[in-house]
C-alpha cells in the first residue's frame, strides 16, 4: 500500500508540474471540478462491475468445490464398493398347504472392509435362504463369496459378513472407518449402492438429519425392528441396501439400511455400533455377537410418565413371565443381579440416552469384556459388572 500511495503522489506532483502558469486559478478550479466528476463516476461505474465480478465468482468456487467434493469422495470409495448378486430358495404352499421350494434372484450392496476379501453388509441382502453370492467389483469383474455369519432376524442390528473367494486374486482396496459418534446434524453425506439392483455404484449425496432413530423396518423376509438408526435424506433406494454411508473425509460412517415411504427420509447403521463384530470378525473368522441377556424398554419422558418412574433415561427391565423372561437365566445380566423393574442407566460410564441406546453401547464390545454398571433400583444407584458372552444361536 505505501508503493502505491507513493506512485500515486509522485504522478499527481509530475501532472502539476506540467501545469502553465498563464492559467488563472479559477480556470483551474473548473477543469479539477469537472474531472472529478467524470473520475468519481467512472470509479463508481469501475467498482460496480468489480464488486459483481468476485461476487460470481466466489458463487462459482462454492459451487464447484461442492461438486469436486462429491467427486473425490465417489472417486475415493466407489473402488470398495460392491455389488451382490444372492441366489436363494424361498418356500411357496399350494392349495393342499405343500411347501414347495423355488429359486430366487435379488440383490444388494456391501464394501471391502480388508485387503483378505471380507465384505460388510445387511442380513436381509443375504437372508437364510441364499445358496449363492456373487461379487460385482466397480470395475465390473466378478468373485463368488462365502457368508461368514449373519446376526439373528430379532437382533436389532441388521449386519452380514462375506469372504471373497479367492481374495488374492484381486487387488482389493479397503475403506476407511470414520467416527460416527462424531458426527452433526447438517453433516455432509454420501450414499454409494446398487441402486434398485440393476445400477452399479450409484452416487447420492445429503445431509444428516438426524439420530437414534427407532424403526420396523419391512423387506421380503417379513419385519424387523432396528435401532438407534442415523436418519439422512441422501437418497437409498431398493438394492442400496448394506452399501456405505461415507463423510466428507471418504470414511464410513454408516451402513444403509432401509428408506422411509416418505420422500428423502433414509436410515443407517452407525459405523461405531458395527466396530466391535468388525473387530470379532476379523480376529476370529466368525460372528459372535456380545450378549446381556435381558429384555428391555427404552425410556424417555413420555413412557417413563406412563410407567410412574422418576428416571426419564436408560434401559427399564420390566416384569416377565414363565415363558418370556426379562432376564434370561443364566444370561451375564442373570450372572450380575439384574433384576426385574432395574433401569440400566449406564455401561461403562457412558450414559444410555434416546441416542446411545444399550444395544448401541454394548454393540461396541467384544465377547469376553467384562463391562460395569450402573443400575438405578428403587431410587437407589447400584453397581454392577457382567462378563459378555456370545449371543446364543437362534
Amino acid at each position: 500500500m505505501e508503493k502505491d500511495s507513493t506512485v500515486i503522489k509522485k504522478t499527481v506532483e509530475n501532472k502539476k508540474s506540467e501545469v502553465k502558469k498563464p492559467y488563472s486559478q479559477g480556470f483551474l478550479l473548473i477543469l479539477a471540478t469537472i474531472f472529478g466528476f467524470i473520475g468519481g463516476f467512472a470509479g463508481s461505474e469501475i467498482s460496480q462491475v468489480s464488486t459483481g465480478g468476485v461476487d460470481q465468482t466466489v458463487t462459482r468456487e462454492i459451487i464447484t468445490g461442492e461438486e469436486n467434493l462429491i467427486n473425490t469422495i465417489a472417486s475415493d470409495v466407489s473402488k470398495s464398493v460392491v455389488s451382490i448378486n444372492v441366489t436363494g430358495v424361498s418356500y411357496t404352499q399350494d392349495f393342499f398347504g405343500f411347501s414347495s421350494p423355488r429359486s430366487q434372484q435379488s440383490a444388494g450392496t456391501g464394501f471391502i472392509i480388508d485387503k483378505d476379501g471380507l465384505v460388510l453388509t445387511n442380513r436381509h441382502v443375504v437372508d437364510e435362504g441364499t445358496t449363492a453370492v456373487e461379487i460385482v467389483f466397480d470395475d465390473g469383474r466378478t468373485a463368488e463369496a462365502d457368508v461368514v455369519g449373519r446376526t439373528s432376524s430379532s437382533d436389532p442390528l441388521d449386519i452380514a459378513f462375506l469372504q471373497i473367494k479367492d481374495a488374492d486374486d484381486y487387488d482389493l482396496a479397503p475403506v476407511a472407518l470414520g467416527d460416527s459418534d462424531e458426527l452433526k446434524v447438517g453433516d455432509k453425506v454420501v450414499a454409494i449402492g446398487n441402486a434398485l439392483g440393476e445400477f452399479q455404484n450409484t452416487v447420492t449425496s445429503g445431509i444428516i438429519s438426524g439420530f437414534g432413530r427407532d424403526i420396523e423396518a419391512y423387506s421380503s423376509n417379513g419385519t424387523e425392528s432396528l435401532q438407534n438408526l442415523i436418519q439422512t435424506d441422501a437418497a437409498i433406494n431398493s438394492g442400496n441396501s448394506g452399501g456405505p454411508l461415507v463423510n466428507s473425509s471418504s470414511e464410513v460412517i454408516g451402513v444403509n439400511v432401509a428408506t422411509a415411504g416418505a420422500e428423502n427420509i433414509s436410515f443407517a447403521i452407525p459405523i461405531n455400533d458395527v466396530k466391535g463384530l468388525i473387530d470379532t470378525v476379523l480376529e476370529t473368522g466368525k460372528l459372535e455377537r456380545v450378549y446381556l441377556g435381558v429384555r428391555y424398554i427404552s425410556l424417555n419422558e413420555g413412557i417413563a410418565d406412563e410407567l410412574e418412574l422418576d428416571v426419564s433415561e436408560g434401559a427399564y427391565i420390566p416384569e416377565g413371565s414363565e415363558f418370556s423372561p426379562s432376564i434370561i437365566p443364566d444370561s451375564p445380566a442373570d450372572e450380575a443381579g439384574i433384576e426385574e423393574q432395574d433401569i440400566i442407566t449406564e455401561i461403562d460410564g457412558e450414559k444410555i440416552t434416546d441416542d446411545r441406546s444399550l444395544v448401541s453401547i454394548l454393540a461396541q464390545k467384544r465377547v469376553g469384556d467384562e463391562v460395569e454398571l450402573k443400575v438405578n433400583r428403587g431410587g437407589e444407584e447400584v453397581t454392577l459388572r457382567a462378563t459378555l458372552q456370545a449371543a446364543p444361536e437362534q
